[in-house]
């Protein structure tokens, strides 16, 4: 932690401004194509694969703001590594909704969080269509490259253009508009199958009682599993983890008053309200589709919210859970402006440990780490599985609350931290774990990141050595534009550089 004291006192009081972080709110309306050659450092040879993103590309519509981020129509951004060379492309999805509006020149949707089509609460009154932006996540699985979204089905893209194929029904497992989250897990060798890898996710279909689905697919990409329940109550969820003979999601204590949303008043998101006084559930749904009919468990622990998990595993009767957990909802007000949002006075997020007890339904918490952080990732190998290290965005100072600029390593084990930062004038967002070739332990492999460098008004991809931040960057890849800040993304080690 030494490198990164030296730079906290060197940038004095704040790390930051807040016009510097407001540049990676602007849309990125043209569609590159190209090899990146401005590089600092060297892209180590055996990094071999393609790097995903997706978050919103565009903040307007023909100049018409939207309210939040979160509405923002998908925009992919490939990074393919092939012998020592990157190759970026991005594309914008094609979804019914941005082909509509980009065709109207204006905002034809109202979105989740905020964003109204203009003409005041009467062109909104009882408009209850959901725009898919797809804009949330992607995954390349089965031989398909998905953009997710979470309250509706996938898009399928070709993965060499990024053209925009079509949605995808895992051959009528999903009915139409069904949901399929964004935020899915790759269980390295599922008990049921062998030890074979498969893809576990889920759906929150909403209400006075709220169904959860559980979904598993096999590396083919067919639906293998898929099983239902009704929990009690409104759910908001995001994210879930899984363990081998589990999948953990946590209900948030948020209530939804669908009124004002129907009278065209407020959006969906702005009906959600946190509820302090009561407690967070915790769903414990098995796997097995034969024990999950009645072996549905919900706990309870003190108030918070979650958005991300980083992992869960289990010790004997016990299930072990990181969370990044806020004191509460950063609720979306109705006049607010995302831009000018006050960082000092939001409780930051700060990384939990939750231990279940299912024998006596009893959760015990533990702080961990109590500086600002979020988007964590992990060595894939680990996934539902005890673990050591982890890494997260997080915020230059070791207290507050504030953007995040930049990446934390956590050992679990031994308590010591890492920190590699791009302030004052860069900002991070969801580091990727890359593990190199044939490593031997489990933080042998590198961190791609995208960070906005304000300074240029430009992205770019930072490449780390997972076992040492302090050396620095091994390579910074240099775009020649920005890339607006985005949600989550995946590698493969498979490489698409066909334009």
């Amino acid at each position: 932690m030494q490198s990164s004291k030296i730079s906290e006192n060197a940038i004095l009081e704040k790390s930051y401004n807040r016009e510097d972080w407001q540049g990676g709110y602007q849309s990125l309306k043209q569609e590159f194509d190209y090899w990146i050659d401005d590089i600092e450092g060297a892209i180590p040879p055996q990094l071999q694969g393609t790097l995903f993103r997706n978050g919103p590309g565009l903040l307007d519509v023909n100049g018409q703001q939207i309210h939040h981020p979160f509405d923002g129509d998908g925009m992919i951004s490939r990074i393919s590594f092939v012998n020592g060379r990157a190759h970026f492309r991005n594309r914008f999805i094609r979804t019914e909704g941005y082909l509509e509006e980009q065709k109207a020149g204006k905002i034809l949707y109202r979105g989740v969080f905020g964003t109204q089509k203009p003409g005041s609460w009467l062109a909104n009154l009882f408009d209850f269509k959901i725009k898919n932006i797809a804009n949330t996540n992607v995954i390349y699985w089965g031989g398909k490259l998905l953009a997710l979204w979470e309250a509706a089905e996938p898009h399928h893209l070709d993965p060499n253009t990024l053209e925009t194929l079509g949605r995808e029904y895992f051959n009528g497992v999903l009915s139409t508009g069904e949901a399929f989250s964004a935020h899915p897990r790759l269980d390295p060798s599922c008990n049921q199958d062998n030890g074979a890898p498969c893809l576990v996710n889920f759906s929150i279909q909403p209400g006075l009682s709220t169904k959860i689905t559980i979904f598993e697919l096999n590396p083919a990409g067919e639906m293998i599993r898929k099983h239902a329940h009704s929990v009690p109550g409104f759910c908001f969820i995001h994210d879930f983890v899984i363990t081998p003979n589990y999948c953990i999601l946590f209900q948030n204590p948020v209530t939804f008053n669908p009124l004002p949303f129907a009278f065209g008043i407020r959006s969906a998101g702005e009906c959600i309200k946190f509820q302090p006084n009561q407690p967070t559930r915790i769903v414990v749904i098995p796997r097995n589709p034969e024990t999950a009919k009645t072996g549905v468990k919900i706990l309870e622990t003190q108030s918070g919210f979650v958005f991300h998990h980083i992992n869960a595993f289990e010790v004997g009767d016990e299930i072990v859970i990181d969370s990044i957990c806020y004191d509460s909802l950063p609720e979306v007000e109705p006049e607010s402006d995302f831009r000018q949002v006050n960082f000092e006075a939001i409780a930051p997020g700060q990384l939990w440990r939750f231990a279940l007890q299912l024998q006596n339904g009893t959760v015990q918490r533990q702080l961990i780490e109590s500086r600002c952080c979020e988007f964590p990732t992990i060595h894939p190998d680990n996934v539902g599985h005890q673990y050591r290290y982890l890494y997260i965005g997080a915020a230059h100072a070791e207290t507050g609350n504030a953007p995040l600029q930049a990446i934390l390593k956590i050992d679990l084990d031994s308590g010591e931290r890492q920190l590699w930062s791009a302030a004052p004038r860069g900002f991070t967002g969801e580091p990727i774990f890359v593990p190199r070739p044939n490593s031997q332990t489990e933080d042998d492999g590198w961190l791609l990141a995208l960070v906005y460098d304000a300074a240029h008004h430009r992205s770019d991809v930072v490449i780390l050595d997972a076992r040492d931040l302090h050396k620095g960057a091994i390579a910074r890849l240099h775009l020649k534009h920005h890339i607006p800040y985005g949600l989550h993304g995946s590698f493969t080690p498979e490489v698409f550089v066909q334009g």
